[in-house]
């Protein structure tokens, strides 16, 4: 993936010294903190089916007029011209139904609050390690010894922050897709499947409420 090679030459270079073992594990817990929100839930549930269908015209309809882009230039057409909503094969039917179904954050702007996903951007711990560069985003994640389901599985791991050193490591087994990320640990080195992995730095989505209901005011990625 581009996008995660890219975020690793952007981040520190992994280093774990030593008596690393005995360094209490540092960890970043999920929230969802708009979930009490009914208008909130029904939208995200509504979004993430149009975004499955790929409904360019549900889409259109819930873009913020300056929402805020991956480019420097903000606003509608930007967006359009960024993200293709006419090519199946645009990243954004794959990538923002990977932002909504992680925990939300309520986040403050200078004349609005936002409702903002995923938490691993907005929740990055002040005490995180220098050399942590991710975080695990599942409970009881299998570290295993080899990029395989078939591997001795070396710990378990859970909402745990790492230090990545592959972003993308393809399985043992030939005709096996799965993707794989590598990381280091106290433990030492091990291999996690890729959807149980976030960088703080990948994409994050952020939602107002209007008038006329819930807005898209940004689609960012990076610091």
């Amino acid at each position: 993936m581009v996008l995660r090679s890219l975020i690793f030459g952007a981040l520190v270079v992994l280093s774990l010294g030593a008596g690393a073992a005995d360094v209490q594990p540092v960890k970043l817990l999920p929230v969802d903190e708009a979930a009490g929100d009914a208008t909130w839930t029904r939208f995200r549930a509504r979004l993430i089916e149009a975004l499955q269908k790929h409904d360019r015209k549900f889409i259109d309809g819930i873009i913020d007029r300056g929402v805020r882009n991956i480019s420097d230039l903000n606003g509608v057409g930007e967006f359009r011209k960024l993200w293709e909503l006419d090519n199946p094969a645009s990243p954004l039917w794959s990538e923002l139904p990977k932002v909504l179904f992680l925990g939300s954050v309520q986040v403050k702007q200078e004349k609005v609050s936002e409702v903002c996903a995923p938490y691993v951007y907005f929740k990055w711990p002040s005490n995180a390690p220098d050399d942590t560069n991710a975080a695990v985003i599942a409970r009881e994640a299998l570290l295993q010894a080899r990029p395989s389901f078939a591997s001795p599985a070396l710990q378990t791991l859970s909402f745990d922050l790492i230090a990545v050193a592959d972003w993308e490591v393809a399985d043992e087994g030939k005709d096996n897709k799965q993707l794989w990320v590598a990381v280091k640990t106290p433990a030492g080195r091990g291999y996690l499947p890729q959807e149980q992995v976030r960088s703080p730095l990948e994409y994050r989505a952020c939602f107002v409420k209007r008038d006329a209901g819930w807005r898209l005011s940004g689609l960012e990625v990076g610091e």
